[in-house]
């Protein structure tokens, strides 16, 4: 099977991991791919959000399906493009998309299903986020940009003047709108559900580390690591999230023809009265899936063919009883402003243990290795328990070399103290 994977994140780096060492792997294709996927699959040099080039590489590379990592892509609707031209892609429709790009349609349907949520208000004005803090006084609040931001559009704060400048910048400099929700304690958990149009599968439960601080403090990033799986996400805490959560909102999806082949993402945060929803994304996370995709004991391939072929029910998907810890190699500055194309003096070679994955990064005619993002690779260590898992991935952090690389060394501990 031929099968083209657009990013050119650490996500899309792990996914073609899985796809190179699928036994139906009969050519590979990443647009654009980045300096980690040159040896495993076919680069082709291109923008993902140049719709009409990607269905042409599409074409040309005669995939049977196309894998669409970012978000981006999805929203402007790559996925509607590429079914007009018979191209089976995994991802949703641009109507799907909207769980997404937009935070407000995502709130309505979670609201229309009944789904337990963050008391939310939709806020279209400057004078109508102020209103909200002025009636909620010294409590802290979490304001999100309701359009795509790459994980960065919220910010947590009892700060009035903070939050002013927050929303006059969504509002004002991005002309977009800002949702306004009480401020959820608890642990947040991701979890992903593989949809074929009709029917779900879902996977083991992943944390993410959005904080850039070690203890969970810091300004919000793309996410600095993720484990999988999570001893507290057992089977009766699942039972809850799949009767308030998961069933509603398909139920919901289905009522409002907004089901899809690919991944519904949701976001949970865990409180004290049970699990409530934070957001839905329609894509796999990035950095959740490189770690979940090493635990996969089932042929990636035939999973991604049942989900665009509607064959999910039934499908038998097993996972090592491994654990995995992620730990996202930053570059400095980030989540800010920081500084691109930095020399990699060193990198480590992957092992059984530990897998490292590339995140944007490029290598010039004379092979020399370039950073290309804020999040530069994961490093992921596997082991029988976490502390083992996450020994590897440290060791292997500790081994990739540029100029102010760093990381947080904490990923995963608050699940296993």
């Amino acid at each position: 099977m031929k099968i083209l994977i657009l990013g050119n994140g650490a996500r899309e780096h792990a996914l073609a991991w899985a796809c190179a060492n699928s036994k139906r792997n009969s050519g590979l294709f990443c647009l654009p791919g980045n300096a980690g996927t040159i040896d495993i699959a076919l680069n082709i040099p291109g923008n993902v959000s140049n719709i009409p080039f990607v269905v042409s590489m599409a074409k040309r590379s005669e995939a049977k399906i196309v894998v669409v990592g970012p978000e981006t892509p999805l929203a402007m609707g790559v996925v509607d493009a590429l079914k007009e031209q018979g191209i089976m892609a995994f991802g949703p429709d641009k109507r799907a998309a909207q769980l997404e790009a937009s935070k407000v349609f995502g709130r309505e349907l979670a609201h229309h299903a009944g789904v337990p949520t963050a008391e939310s208000h939709h806020c279209k004005t400057v004078h109508e986020v102020m209103a909200l803090v002025n009636k909620n006084p010294e409590k802290k609040l979490v304001v999100k940009k309701s359009g795509l931001a790459a994980g960065k559009g919220v910010l947590e704060s009892d700060n009035p003047a903070e939050i002013q400048a927050f929303a006059e910048h969504v509002i004002n400099t991005e002309n977009d709108h800002i949702v306004v929700e009480e401020f959820l304690c608890g642990y947040e958990l991701s979890v992903f559900a593989i949809l074929d149009g009709e029917n779900y599968l879902v996977l083991p439960v992943c944390a993410d580390h959005k904080k850039a601080q070690e203890d969970n403090k810091g300004p919000n990033t793309g996410g600095m690591g993720a484990v999988c799986p999570i001893p507290s996400a057992d089977s009766k805490l699942l039972g809850i999230i799949e009767d308030t959560i998961i069933q509603p909102t398909i139920s919901q999806m289905k009522k409002e023809h907004l089901m899809y082949s690919g991944v519904l993402f949701f976001g949970i945060m865990v409180t004290d009265t049970g699990p409530k929803l934070l957001e839905y994304n329609v894509r796999f996370g990035d950095p959740e899936t490189q770690s979940l995709l090493p635990l996969l004991n089932c042929d990636i391939a035939d999973l991604l063919e049942a989900a665009v072929t509607h064959s999910i029910k039934g499908f038998h998907c097993e996972f090592v009883d491994k654990t995995a810890v992620g730990i996202t190699i930053a570059a400095p500055g980030y989540p800010g402003d920081y500084k691109k194309n930095i020399p990699v003096t060193t990198l480590p070679k992957m092992s059984k243990k530990a897998l490292l994955f590339h995140a944007g990064t490029t290598v010039d005619r004379d092979g020399r290795l370039f950073t290309g993002g804020g999040r530069c690779f994961t490093a992921v260590g596997l082991g029988y328990d976490y502390f083992e898992a996450h020994a590897h991935a440290l060791d292997l952090a500790s081994k990739v070399d540029f100029a102010g690389a760093w990381y947080r060394r904490d990923i995963g501990k608050f699940f296993f103290e």
